[in-house]
């Protein structure tokens, strides 16, 4: 696999990111170059200029493991960060056997994971894989996210809907936020699995019709969904703080569970009851629909 691109940029900005003073190293004169120079990150890292210079023009074949540790440490890469050089490092050498057995796999959700999911009426809760497409969800969750599921261009993958669905940025009130870790999940998945052509053509989808994809996915960043405060406007139940807590499956699917819950007492607890009560009363109008019969109440 051929990530020398890939490679090369994400050492240069993180490279670019570290002052000498955050590097703990004595400043003398005026810098032509933001950030570190190559020789001062090869000497943090204790390897030569020359091994330094190879490994930022994208050579990473062959780095053994000790040296990506190093790196990562000059540099002050963070957990995902220090993953994700690793995964580059990977991908970098041959290509890894069953690749399409893995990624059927992934495509499939368990019926005791469905169950589950199904099992937190109360609660919006959906399965996601690491392209960020949602491949189940209960009812509550469904409701939650009906403006992506009503537009059928999402194909129910959150990166679409928050970067070319016109009303994403009505719904997610810290629009950029999430959008940046839309972005950095992405590629962290493109460095750990770079031979999904799904991804790919989400990738290439996403940076030809989007501007504001195309400028976040040059930055480098890279992002794990774990937990976070979700602040949406939702548009029947209005304004949502909802916690948000990711549960990655314990196996090799790449799947995870994503719930939602609001805080006793609060505002959100309330608009959640109304969406459920919503959900449930336009799920019986559509079954009356699809029968040819009025829902309750209308004759």
């Amino acid at each position: 696999m051929d990530n020398r691109d890939a490679v090369s940029a994400f050492l240069r900005s993180r490279r670019e990111k570290i002052t000498p003073e955050q590097a703990g190293l004595p400043v003398y004169g005026r810098r032509r170059v933001p950030g570190l120079r190559r020789g001062e990150v090869a000497a943090l890292a204790g390897v030569s200029v020359e091994y330094y210079t190879r490994l930022e023009r994208g050579s990473l074949r062959g780095v053994s493991d000790s040296v990506l540790d190093a790196l990562a440490h000059a540099l002050r890469l963070d957990d995902t960060e220090r993953a994700y050089l690793h995964d580059l490092a990977r991908a970098a050498g041959p290509a890894p056997a069953a690749r399409s057995r893995q990624r059927t796999a992934r495509q499939t959700v368990r019926a005791s994971v469905l169950r589950i999911v199904e099992g937190m009426p109360a609660l919006p809760a959906y399965v996601m894989n690491n392209r960020l497409d949602t491949l189940a969800a209960n009812e509550l969750g469904r409701a939650l996210y009906a403006p992506m599921y009503d537009d059928p261009a999402c194909r129910g993958n959150v990166a679409r809907f928050a970067f070319l669905n016109s009303g994403a940025g009505r719904f997610y009130r810290d629009w950029e936020p999430m959008a940046r870790f839309a972005v950095g999940a992405l590629r962290v998945e493109a460095a750990r699995d770079p031979y999904d052509r799904e991804l790919t053509d989400l990738i290439g989808e996403l940076s030809t019709r989007s501007d504001p994809f195309r400028v976040m996915w040059a930055s480098h960043d890279v992002h794990v969904f774990r937990q976070s405060t979700k602040r949406l406007t939702h548009p029947v139940v209005g304004d949502l703080e909802l916690d948000q807590e990711t549960m990655a499956l314990a196996d090799e699917s790449g799947l995870s569970v994503v719930v939602y819950s609001a805080r006793r007492d609060t505002p959100a607890e309330d608009a959640l009851t109304l969406l459920a009560n919503w959900s449930a009363t336009t799920g019986r109008d559509r079954e009356a629909d699809a029968a040819g019969n009025p829902p309750p109440g209308q004759h």
